[in-house]
């Protein structure tokens, strides 16, 4: 990467590649859940040197780790891992292989915490901006959908958006495909994944391209010691509002400032202890304990090929009440997609929400889910900073429903 203000000789890939396999559908239902060893069951209680090790594969190492109550979040040289005891999520930029992890990591699910197949699996990512670049099976689209092809025969393809723009490309494999899904419990019987069978699997993103120069100019870092790249990224988050996208108090942040340029960070957020959540009946009789979510932000700030990804599992309400707090409470999904908006300024960005439930059923005004979601992007967008929507399209995937929407600066060149 490059100094503030030059640009590099070789060009940097922001956009990530984004691997989520599925062991079982919860914690609850992995083989040794009644069984912890130091609070941690299934993935979990793999050694960190094994993850290292297929990570070295990838091409990527850890520069730090912070564990919560039920997910691992390694901030790597490229993105992130999150491991839950039933999950693993690896998110991987630049040239890295990501898929070259897949067979390694269904090795260690195997071999480490006993379960052998895969209940789920999805692969995601942006279209490249410099696909020439890439490496391994991730030269091309249809090279990626061959090598998982091999690995899940039932899974399904998709191109989403347009071919001749912003696109987002996604690959699943779920547990209605009938392709060796993972089957020791009763608790896998249905397809639909539920978080404490109170609220659904939630995965929104955030991919925002040509970052305003105000928004780019911090992440070019200069600091010496005492100061680390840590402590750096730290109070870079703290003065240009990253800590204040969620309620601190819930939030553990971990950050890191690259060396001339760029940006990553994990939280870990209590969400469960938002009073907002106890009305769910699981919440509120404390049959569920399950609460717990994740954020990562990662940047490439150089003029030419500036890019930045914002990536979060906590549920979202679409709008919450105007009279609900937002300073200490987990915001709603249009105050969220403002937040993060306002930081990094982009001229171009693409959103997308992926949402469990199978048949997701409308609500009290006979609007389903994505398109809750929908309206909630254009309120957060269609405003101040003058975006425009370029793209709107819901898909229904049985278990799974998307809401995909880009939008630019109506100035934008």
């Amino acid at each position: 990467m490059a100094e503030a203000g030059e640009t590099a000789s070789a060009p940097f890939e922001g956009p990530e590649k984004l691997l989520e396999i599925w062991f079982a559908p919860s914690a609850a239902a992995v083989p040794d859940a009644n069984s912890p060893e130091d609070s941690r069951t299934g993935l979990r209680k793999v050694p960190q040197v094994i993850w290292k090790e297929m990570l070295a594969i990838v091409k990527c190492e850890v520069l730090s780790v912070i564990s919560g109550t039920e997910i691992d979040a390694y901030l790597l040289s490229e993105s992130s891992l999150f491991v839950s005891p039933h999950r693993v999520i690896l998110k991987t930029c630049g040239t890295t292989l990501n898929l070259l992890g897949l067979p390694r990591i269904l090795d260690i699910a195997a071999n480490y915490a006993n379960m052998s197949s895969v209940y789920q699996c999805f692969y995601s990512r942006k279209s490249f901006m410099f696909p020439e670049r890439q490496l391994g099976p991730h030269r091309d689209w249809g090279q990626e959908v061959q090598f998982l092809d091999n690995i899940f025969p039932n899974g399904a393809a998709y191109n989403v958006g347009k071919v001749n723009g912003d696109h987002w490309l996604l690959y699943m494999k779920t547990p209605s495909d009938d392709s060796g899904a993972f089957r020791s419990s009763p608790h896998l019987e249905s397809p639909v994944v539920t978080i404490g069978n109170a609220f659904p699997d939630y995965t929104i993103e955030i991919l925002m391209s040509d970052l305003s120069p105000a928004a780019r100019e911090p992440f070019f870092s200069t600091f010496s010691s005492p100061e680390t790249p840590s402590s750096h990224a730290l109070s870079l988050s703290r003065s240009f509002g990253i800590t204040d996208i969620f309620p601190p108090h819930l939030t553990t942040l971990d950050a890191y400032s690259f060396s001339p340029c760029g940006y990553s960070s994990n939280a870990l957020i209590k969400w469960g202890e938002d009073p907002f959540f106890f009305s769910s009946p699981d919440m509120a009789n404390g049959t569920s304990t399950v609460g717990e979510g994740y954020y990562t932000i990662h940047v490439t700030p150089e003029e030419g090929w500036s890019y930045a990804s914002f990536e979060c599992n906590v549920p979202l309400h679409p709008n919450r009440p105007p009279s609900a707090p937002d300073a200490n409470t987990i915001p709603d999904l249009k105050t969220l997609v403002q937040r993060v908006v306002s930081i990094f300024q982009p001229g171009r960005l693409s959103l997308t929400l992926f949402i469990s439930g199978e048949d997701n059923e409308s609500d009290e005004t006979g609007e389903s889910p994505v398109e809750a979601a929908q309206r909630a992007f254009r309120a957060a967008l269609l405003g101040k900073r003058r975006y425009r929507r370029t793209d709107k399209i819901n898909y229904e995937f049985g278990a799974y429903d998307l809401a995909f929407a880009s939008f630019e600066l109506s100035d934008h060149k």
